[in-house]
């Protein structure tokens, strides 16, 4: 082989291009624990449907028990309702400025809180009714099912307060704030279930 021969060059490959993955990973995560809790929430639900026919023909509620307050819970659930319309208006805001979705992710935060807060004064008032766990299984499952919703209720607000704060200090991802709103989407899409099949049952 002569000295002039002409040497290979390999020309470095280039750096593999990470590819935007199209669902980021916590929005994945929650959308798998959304799906089990509404598993839960099914079942419950369908356990007080079953309590509730094999009662046909019976007082219901049963005798001594008060009536749920469905008319005032009804403006309940319009905030709750009216907060899913605004967070999705804070999502479009923080699409082009971080800092409009300031106010909308604001009165979002309010609305949650409201809706709590008026659950909170529901309660109150039908224990002192006499409404409680150990009253009767109309009772029971009132509480138990309104219960486990008030809980993810509360979790989502913290996750909503939580994004705000992150927004005020800019720091605020969109895959984080797409995290915390399947949450509280969640929320708001089972509180009319239970509104219709416990309220107005």
């Amino acid at each position: 082989m002569s000295s002039g021969s002409a040497t290979l060059t390999l020309e470095p490959r280039p750096a593999p291009r990470g590819h935007r993955k199209a669902v980021p990973d916590g929005v994945v995560a929650m959308l798998l624990f959304v799906f089990a809790e509404a598993m839960l929430f099914a079942g419950m639900i369908s356990a007080f449907i079953v309590v509730r026919s094999a009662a046909a023909g019976q007082m219901w509620p049963p005798y001594g028990q008060p009536r749920l307050p469905f008319e005032r819970t009804a403006i309940n659930t319009s905030a709750l309702l009216v907060s899913a319309v605004v967070l999705i208006v804070a999502q479009l805001a923080f699409r082009r400025s971080h800092e409009r979705a300031r106010i909308p992710l604001l009165i979002t935060i309010l609305l949650g809180a409201f809706f709590v807060g008026f659950q909170g004064m529901e309660w109150v008032a039908l224990l002192r009714q006499g409404l409680t766990l150990q009253s009767s299984s109309y009772g029971s499952f009132f509480y138990l099912i309104v219960g486990t919703h008030a809980v993810h209720a509360v979790a989502a607000l913290g996750g909503l307060v939580w994004a705000w704060t992150q927004l005020l200090r800019r720091r605020l991802t969109q895959s984080a704030f797409a995290t915390v709103q399947v949450f509280w989407y969640f929320v708001v899409i089972v509180w009319p279930v239970i509104y219709l099949k416990v309220y107005l049952s």
